[in-house]
């Protein structure tokens, strides 16, 4: 914070300084190259421009062609993870194929990454024979006779490069604005006059409200894919349930008739059977050392942090048939601030609705299985 006011206490905006010295760069490189340089750099950035944008669109209108095919495909492949034990390799196969089946977001980005090089790639081979030998000829008789005039034109012609590499600066930070509209720094770019003066005048009237109403949407719906896929590397890592786990799991079950009830029970055997291990914690903290453990460790040795009480959960859920996620992120410490956190979320599906628990607080004391205003105490990974 103390930076940011230095910055706000003086009277030169350093957003400003830096896209007027893009568009001073340009128009001194212009004057540098000459007329004929810098009219062939002008060329060959509007034709590499042209080249993305072209490759952008082909790419986008491919993958709505071919996401739902590739989806198709995968689901009748039986991707199903074995529950066996399996390398670290397999983990990331299966993790990877799984993830591209089941989230729309990541296949889209994926299909849409690679269909863009294929497609920019083909562009390159069949745009560079026909206009490479315009930019790579030259007249030195030509630029040594008229250097005066030939070093004003360029520079003329490097400020017309000068502005549209400031817009595309500016334009980036439109972006960022956009979407950190309470970043420390947002205030800082906005108070720029140059800034104020491309957004307001040129970047808001083409977008209109797109990236103001869409790009927040889209950014989310991104956010909370990545947690699933994050989620997705313990459902993948953890697929194999040791028999001592699932028998105890249906015997500390047994009583309970329907999704909650059985979701409840594990909640308090796990809270009130696996003990807190502070030197795990300790050995981290010092030294930096981190003792993995596997659900199966936790449940022979009754002892484990957030994560270990989560995946072990986890595991005896699946045991008996719950849809279970394990959620990482930060939780309260009670000392008014957050600390790195893992807990669960388990599926009802007699209310359908997915409901999240810690049973690493139930020590504690307190309900911690889908109390209210639990969002207030864990905040999720994004």
């Amino acid at each position: 914070m103390a930076d940011i006011s230095w910055f706000k206490a003086n009277s030169i905006n350093f957003i400003s300084i830096v896209i007027v010295l893009t568009f001073a760069g340009s128009v001194l490189q212009g004057f540098f190259r000459g007329g004929s340089g810098s009219a062939k750099h002008l060329l060959s950035m509007l034709v590499e421009a042209v080249v993305v944008i072209l490759s952008m669109f082909v790419a986008w209108k491919g993958v709505q062609l071919v996401s739902p095919l590739l989806q198709t495909w995968l689901k009748g492949q039986n991707l199903q993870v074995p529950s066996v034990e399996i390398s670290a390799l397999k983990q990331a196969y299966y993790t990877a194929l799984t993830s591209i089946r089941d989230f729309p977001l990541l296949r889209f980005g994926v299909l849409f990454l690679l269909g863009y090089m294929i497609v920019k790639q083909l562009l390159n081979l069949l745009i560079d024979p026909l206009i490479g030998p315009r930019l790579v000829h030259r007249d030195p008789y030509r630029e040594r006779s008229h250097s005066f005039i030939s070093s004003i034109s360029g520079g003329a012609i490097g400020s017309v490069a000068g502005f549209a590499r400031a817009l595309i600066l500016i334009a980036v930070l439109f972006i960022y604005v956009t979407l950190f509209p309470h970043s420390m720094v947002t205030p800082y770019i906005e108070s720029s006059q140059m800034y104020q003066k491309g957004a307001k005048e040129v970047i808001s009237p083409f977008t209109g409200d797109f990236i103001a109403d869409k790009v927040p949407v889209f950014t989310r719906a991104v956010e909370q894919e990545f947690t699933n896929i994050l989620q997705r590397k313990y459902e993948v890592l953890d697929a194999k349930v040791p028999g001592n786990i699932v028998d105890e799991a249906k015997e500390v079950t047994a009583s309970g008739t329907t999704d909650e009830e059985k979701a409840k029970l594990l909640y308090q055997w796990v809270g009130t059977r696996v003990h807190y291990d502070w030197d795990k914690v300790k050995l981290y903290e010092e030294q930096r050392i981190w003792k993995e453990q596997t659900p199966e460790d936790t449940f022979n040795t009754k002892e484990g942090v957030c994560i270990d009480y989560s995946r072990l959960y986890a595991q005896m859920a699946r045991a008996v048939g719950l849809d279970v996620k394990v959620v990482t992120g930060l939780g309260y410490d009670g000392q008014g601030s957050y600390g790195p956190h893992a807990w669960n979320e388990v599926y009802l599906k007699e209310s359908k609705i997915w409901v999240p628990l810690d049973s690493t607080w139930v020590a504690s004391g307190g309900n911690w299985f889908n109390p209210p205003n639990f969002d207030q105490t864990h905040i999720r990974d994004v």
